[in-house]
């Protein structure tokens, strides 16, 4: 139940207007009037709060399985966002706070390395130059992408 919160909290939309599709493991999977998502918070963020990672599809935009993440901390705009699956290497763009794949096949490739991933993590720079990281379980992550792909589905 705790988890539970912990996502529902997570999200900006209106509670009225999200539909909660289902809980895996540390990821919740919802819908809103325009989009479907997954969604978990860092399981370590040295004791930060606000950052969450989520995997969106956003019919009317024909976008699907695009990753989004916001970071714990602000981040140095001149330093790189970097994910990290395993041994794979992901470099991210965004604003401060914000980050997603430059492009449509690094959104691919990290989606389906968190399918077969343990944890992932966001590394980034602070804007006094200390180096931090959002960590995140991937237990659940496959099954709540999928849950919110197809709750999607009809309307792509």
């Amino acid at each position: 139940m705790k988890r539970l919160a912990l996502c529902l909290a997570l999200v900006a939309t209106p509670v009225l207007a999200r539909e909660t599709i289902g809980i895996y493991k540390g990821w919740g999977a919802f819908r809103d009037p325009d989009r479907c998502y997954a969604i978990a918070r860092p399981v370590l963020a040295n004791g930060r709060t606000g950052g969450f990672a989520s995997v969106g599809t956003w019919p009317a935009k024909r976008l699907r399985e695009s990753f989004h993440a916001r970071l714990s901390l602000p981040r140095n705009r001149a330093a790189t966002v970097t994910l990290a699956i395993g041994e794979r290497r992901f470099p991210l763009v965004g604003s401060d706070r914000d980050v997603w794949a430059p492009d449509a096949a690094t959104d691919h490739a990290l989606v389906m390395a968190m399918r077969s991933g343990r944890s992932m993590s966001l590394s980034a720079v602070d804007p006094r130059h200390r180096p931090f990281a959002d960590t995140y379980a991937l237990a659940g992550a496959a099954s709540a992408i999928d849950a919110a792909t197809l709750a999607c589905v009809d309307e792509t």
